[in-house]
């Protein structure tokens, strides 16, 4: 099983290099590293060059976990059919690793959220509709896009931790503690990559959707 691990983090890794905003910045003649706020994520991208843009790279990102996810399955359901789960949260996290810290890149990427909203349809669908609720209807209320991403991540480990004493992961016991520990390092790696916009969040100084400044997410 540890090989396995390795080989669905090294998958999702693969998966995750797959940069959507640069490669599409890049095909327009637009380094989107050095725009806007130098991410390589969702609403850097939109900011920068357009709604279209944002949008192909939000599903690029989301889909290339959801394929990684996928892909495990397919490689292990038949070896490992009740450690599976486990496995896809794992090359979810590779996607989402991938993504935050691509080689090629020099491991300057985006903040995973994406990428993480995509593992979450793929793995525990159950916690996408809180999610997607809490993140659209946070940034609707305070344009914060930063705070919506904040609350996808940190609902989503709630939900895990809340589904699994229910049973309603489909997770074999055996590997349930192992589960919510790799869901709360999505979460703590998604802080962490937000520890500026949480900085700014807390000073009342954090940039509104919409703004043209330089340090939104």
């Amino acid at each position: 099983m540890l090989g396995a691990r390795v080989i669905a983090v090294a998958v999702g890794y693969c998966f995750g290099l797959f940069q959507t905003g640069y490669i599409y910045g890049e095909k327009h003649g637009v380094d989107i590293r050095t725009q806007g706020s130098g991410n390589a994520g969702t609403t850097n991208t939109l900011r920068v060059l357009g709604w279209k843009a944002g949008l192909i790279t939000f599903l690029g990102d989301l889909f290339k976990a959801i394929f990684a996810v996928l892909l495990i399955r397919f490689i292990f359901i038949g070896k490992y059919p009740d450690a599976v789960k486990i496995l896809e949260l794992y090359a979810g996290f590779g996607a989402v690793l991938g993504h935050n810290f691509p080689f090629y890149l020099k491991f300057k990427g985006g903040k995973g959220i994406a990428c993480t909203s995509g593992m979450i349809l793929a793995v525990c669908p159950l916690a996408a509709p809180i999610c997607l609720t809490l993140f659209i209807g946070s940034i609707a209320i305070t344009r914060y896009v930063s705070l919506g991403s904040i609350l996808v991540v940190t609902s989503y480990l709630i939900q895990v931790l809340i589904f699994g004493h229910m049973g309603y992961l489909h997770v074999d016991t055996a590997y349930l503690p192992e589960f919510y520990i790799v869901s709360a390092c999505f979460t703590a790696m998604a802080l962490w990559r937000h520890k500026a916009n949480i900085k700014r969040l807390l000073t009342g100084t954090e940039n509104k959707f919409g703004m043209k400044k330089n340090q939104e997410e």
